[in-house]
């Protein structure tokens, strides 16, 4: 059983995922978590201190996603790049949906809150897409994460009812890239 900090931070996760920045109160926290009312507060004495920790858990589990479902290498082609990025979009609108719910409504409330790690995912892609000899390769690193982001709000959105297409996404992928 996890300690009672995360179970907190986890619960205040799935409370913004589900309510958004403006359901996030100590009292949800506490509802979420199964606890006696005060008990989020006790522990984070503010809404500052707990969304700041709500933040640090969400690059916690981000860093454990990335690390257990991520590739195990660098992709040996462009087709392998895509199929990897597109298999990690239908993950994160399906499977991790509630965390992605959740990592939007922060970044609308907290935009510093996730530019760090969209300048480590851009240059992660551009450095691929250089390796894998793609011209122009900070320019299409960034198209392609700005069309990801795209991709996971209509998934998680207008397109919420549809089953996620790998193949179209890996396709469209390919296309940012010009290969």
């Amino acid at each position: 059983m996890p300690d009672r900090r995360t179970l907190l931070l986890d619960a205040a996760l799935a409370v913004v995922a589900d309510k958004g920045m403006k359901g996030l109160t100590h009292r949800a926290v506490d509802t979420a978590a199964g606890l006696s009312e005060g008990t989020t507060s006790n522990y984070y004495r503010n809404r500052a201190a707990l969304v700041d920790a709500v933040l640090d858990r969400l690059l916690e589990l981000d860093a454990t996603l990335l690390r257990d479902q991520g590739p195990a290498g660098p992709p040996e082609d462009v087709d392998e790049l895509a199929g990897q990025l597109a298999s990690m979009m239908v993950m994160l609108a399906g499977r991790h949906a509630g965390l992605t719910r959740a990592r939007l409504a922060l970044s609308l409330d907290k935009p510093d809150s996730v530019t760090a790690g969209h300048f480590q995912l851009v240059g992660g892609l551009e450095q691929a897409l250089a390796g894998l000899g793609v011209p122009d390769a900070r320019a299409r690193a960034r198209d392609v994460a700005d069309y990801g982001d795209g991709v996971l709000l209509h998934l998680l959105t207008v397109r919420r009812d549809e089953q996620p297409d790998a193949a179209a996404i890996a396709a469209a992928v390919r296309r940012l890239v010009g290969i």
